[in-house]
């Protein structure tokens, strides 16, 4: 390499740390310019696309990863083993307290009463869930479902979680999340449908749906 290519590769090194001054100095002036260190946050994983539930066992992974005792309550789901669930039961009910509470989506059961049954039985094992002091973060997966159909009080339910107490994560997932519910949340994540392999005829498959 000649001394001009040398040179020139230098130069190019002393701009790009240049720039990256800049943009650290940018980035901790953000971090700094928040007042609060820590809060219990309400998530909301909701739209048409898929990994909704599957982004909040990631979450979940993290917390346990972290030495958090999680909550996992699920609506409307039956109670078919989910890969997820063999794996997150094995580590014990001190670490992960596991609940499938649902007898099938709506459009299986076709029996609302049945629905709101099932759906009244998760809830009251969510507040239960909530009001354990040594749980940190509640996947309560799909209860978006149940209030889409109005098998529970909106009010009743979006009372509760903003009551949540300061240090709780709760994470909601599911499609068409109530505006009710996205007011409430500190954080919504909506998943965008670009492309499915169902549209091409491609069954759920074990491993990568349940």
């Amino acid at each position: 390499m000649s001394q001009e290519d040398m040179n020139q590769q230098d130069e190019a090194a002393r701009r790009h740390r240049a720039k990256m001054e800049k943009r650290k100095a940018v980035q901790d002036a953000e971090v700094a310019s928040k007042p609060i260190a820590a809060k219990g946050l309400l998530m909301v994983h909701t739209g048409p696309g898929k990994g909704k539930s599957t982004a909040g066992f990631g979450l979940v992974l993290r917390a346990l990863g972290h030495g958090w005792k999680v909550g996992v309550v699920q609506f409307g789901k039956g109670g078919w083993q989910s890969g997820e669930r063999t794996m997150l039961e094995r580590l014990g009910e001190a670490r992960v307290s596991w609940h499938t509470l649902g007898e099938g989506f709506t459009w299986e059961t076709q029996d609302r009463a049945r629905d709101e049954a099932a759906a009244r039985r998760a809830w009251d094992k969510a507040r239960e869930l909530m009001a354990d002091p040594e749980l940190r973060l509640l996947m309560l997966d799909e209860l978006n479902i149940a209030l889409r159909y109005d098998h529970l009080p909106l009010g009743e339910v979006i009372a509760a979680l903003r009551g949540r107490r300061d240090d709780l994560h709760i994470l909601v997932t599911g499609r068409n999340a109530k505006p009710e519910l996205i007011a409430a949340a500190d954080l919504v994540t909506e998943m965008t449908l670009v492309k499915h392999h169902f549209a091409a005829g491609v069954k759920a498959q074990q491993g990568i749906e349940f």
